[in-house]
């Protein structure tokens, strides 16, 4: 996390939003690429996963944006909004690595592939450290 935002909650959070969903779209191609014969459910699954991780990432950018240009003015409403978009982002990120875990169990190309298993943990991985980082600041703010 980069630290420099200080006190700048919303900027913080949506920086590491931006970039973890920004890792889990590039996740999903790396999958498709490093399993060749992944079967094509789990294709066209990942393609659907590359989409909507794509459309997250734009929407963090575009609060990124909103919290910047309000020269730390945030309005009640525009923070509720933005801890709103860090819950679903959370929560996709969730879903997002419950898919890994079935990819990673159920397919046969997958298992026949012990690099892949190895990848799919690290991408495993790295998303439940957003999911953590998410969670904190989310507690945070509760207190």
């Amino acid at each position: 996390m980069q630290f420099y935002y200080g006190s700048q909650m919303p900027l913080r959070v949506l920086d590491e939003a931006e970039f973890w969903k920004e890792q889990e779209s590039e996740h999903t191609v790396v999958m498709r690429e490093l399993v060749q014969d992944l079967e094509s459910e789990y294709v066209d699954a990942l393609k659907r996963w590359e989409d909507v991780l794509n459309t997250t990432h734009q929407h963090v950018k575009r609060f990124v944006e909103s919290v910047i240009r309000s020269n730390n003015q945030i309005s009640p409403a525009l923070y509720n909004q933005v801890l709103e978009l860090v819950t679903f982002c959370l929560q996709e990120s969730v879903a997002f690595t419950q898919f890994c875990r079935q990819v990673k169990s159920e397919s046969a190309a997958v298992q026949a592939n012990p690099t892949a298993k190895v990848v799919i943990d690290h991408i495993i991985d790295e998303s439940e450290y957003f999911i953590g980082i998410a969670q904190t600041i989310l507690y945070e703010q509760q207190i």
